[in-house]
């Protein structure tokens, strides 16, 4: 006999950062009597499998009681794509969508259940023609905040405006709905960036074919971007589900070996330790490793640094540097991170401002010191330092250090922003004094109290009469509702 629970096809997009919230989405769902078709790519799945011992990632939580299935599907390539990185690109574009097509079909044929409807990643690009194929209700999940989407979402204006490709440009935008206003600087990179045309292809391909989705989740909290939030759900159902990293199931989700942190950091006294790491892609020129490297020499910091296998080259880190830090420093090639920011010995976070980090260091009131590399990173910066005041920039001019200590808001002079985060050339003196400023200054203990208002709006939005459960129960509602009007239409 058929079962009447909606269900779910969830096909999650490969890269790290997507992977984390993409399965909590998938537990939490779950918890709420979905039942869930979950599928990683082969080669992620054989990552996965083979750093966790785990052939089914949700065995523990189907044991738990959960109803969630698991499956792979191949992509039927054979070479690394990290090191072909624009031939997978383009079958990502052309090649990928009839995969996951076999792939839907398949689960479709396999299950007499006529409550299926499709989850996928924003970023991929095949979720508008495959949900029309089949008649399936579309449910778009962007694993970032709501200001990145609205840009995106937004990309024509900003063209008909002049003001992408930003072309180097600083200036004020205050006409896309629900943003009061933003500096072009904080734009994601792929709007500064005028070469990278196959990747721009993929990215706006995929903005183009949310449009068509019924329903959009967001892992944010609505008080946070609540202008953005308000304005984007005019134009289509938008949720504000997040944080979406509180599941209590364990379930694999790391494509790389994690060390164990644990000892170490309970040998520390508390909030003596500073956690340094860009996330599973970016990867720091020379004379950024040696200023931070140099930087932790100086402040005769405690720290963990995450140093992926490639990520440093020898002769990159400056002489004396392991001898110098022998005692209090450990590196590590990867861990568990929001296990280490939960650790109470942390004082703060060197970081990339992926999004999973910033809202991790939030939740374990960890203040930041950010250097944004690429994509999201640099308009999630801004939302730390800028908006929610819960970090400090790592590289920026003198004049705008100055500016920050006079001034108790961000002010706009003309077409000019006085909050500048360069990304520029930095000295290990200054990367040492930024790091003493936050873990030991007067600075730190503001951003202390900023960061822990902003985690406990992420409590409260999470709990059971909080606006993201709110949010979840009225998307749950809403996408059952949905379901069933098409079942009917459809006899």
């Amino acid at each position: 006999m058929a079962s009447n629970k909606p269900h779910a096809i969830m096909v999650c997009f490969h890269l790290q950062g997507h992977i984390i919230p993409f399965v909590n989405l998938a537990l939490k769902l779950a918890s709420k009597g979905f039942t869930i078709t979950f599928a990683h790519l082969e080669f992620v799945h054989q990552h996965i499998a083979a750093n966790s011992q785990q052939t089914d990632i949700f065995a523990a939580a189907r044991s738990s009681g959960l109803d969630i299935r698991y499956t792979t599907f191949s992509d039927g390539l054979d070479y690394d794509r990290s090191a072909n990185f624009i031939r997978w690109l383009e079958f990502c574009l052309d090649g990928l969508p009839d995969r996951v097509d076999q792939l839907v079909a398949n689960i479709l044929q396999s299950d007499s259940c006529s409550n299926y409807f499709l989850i996928a990643d924003t970023m991929c690009v095949w979720p508008k023609k495959i949900a029309q194929k089949y008649g399936l209700v579309n449910v778009s999940f962007w694993t970032e905040p709501a200001l990145s989407f609205s840009l995106y979402y937004h990309l024509e204006l900003l063209r008909e405006k002049g003001h992408v490709p930003v072309n180097g440009r600083r200036e004020i935008v205050d006409y896309v709905p629900g943003i009061e206003s933003i500096n072009t600087k904080d734009f994601m990179s792929y709007l500064h960036d005028t070469e990278l045309q196959l990747l721009h292809k993929f990215i706006f391909r995929a903005f183009d074919a949310v449009k068509s989705a019924d329903f959009i989740l967001c892992n944010t909290v609505q008080e946070l971007e609540a202008d953005t939030i308000s304005a984007l759900h005019q134009k289509q159902p938008f949720y504000a589900i997040g944080p979406l990293f509180h599941a209590k199931n364990s379930v694999a989700t790391s494509l790389m070996p994690e060390a164990n942190c644990a000892d170490w950091l309970n040998s520390k006294p508390p909030g003596s330790v500073l956690y340094v790491s860009f996330g599973s892609l970016a990867r720091p020129e020379r004379d950024v490793i040696r200023a931070i490297a140099g930087g932790l020499l100086l402040s005769g910091v405690n720290f963990i640094w995450v140093i992926r296998p490639g990520m440093v080259e020898s002769g990159d880190l400056p002489e004396g540097f392991e001898d110098g830090t022998r005692e209090r420093g450990l590196v590590v090639a990867w861990c568990n991170q929001i296990e280490v920011l939960q650790n109470p010995v942390i004082g703060a976070h060197l970081t990339h401002c992926g999004w999973n980090s910033v809202v991790e260091s939030i939740w374990g009131g960890v203040p930041m010191i950010c250097y944004p590399f690429f994509a999201g990173h640099i308009t999630n910066r801004k939302l730390v330092v800028d908006d929610l005041r819960v970090g400090i920039n790592l590289s920026e001019t003198k004049e705008v250090a100055e500016e920050k200590e006079e001034e108790e808001e961000v002010v706009r002079s003309g077409k000019r922003w006085n909050n500048l985060c360069d990304g520029g050339s930095m000295s290990k003196e200054e990367v040492a004094e930024k790091i003493e400023a936050v873990m030991s200054g007067k600075r730190g203990q503001e951003l202390r109290q900023e960061i822990q208002k902003v985690r406990t709006t992420f409590q409260n939005a999470i709990a059971a009469d909080g606006s993201s459960e709110h949010n979840f129960n009225g998307f749950i509602q809403d996408v059952s509702q949905e379901i069933v009007r098409r079942c009917h239409s459809s006899t």
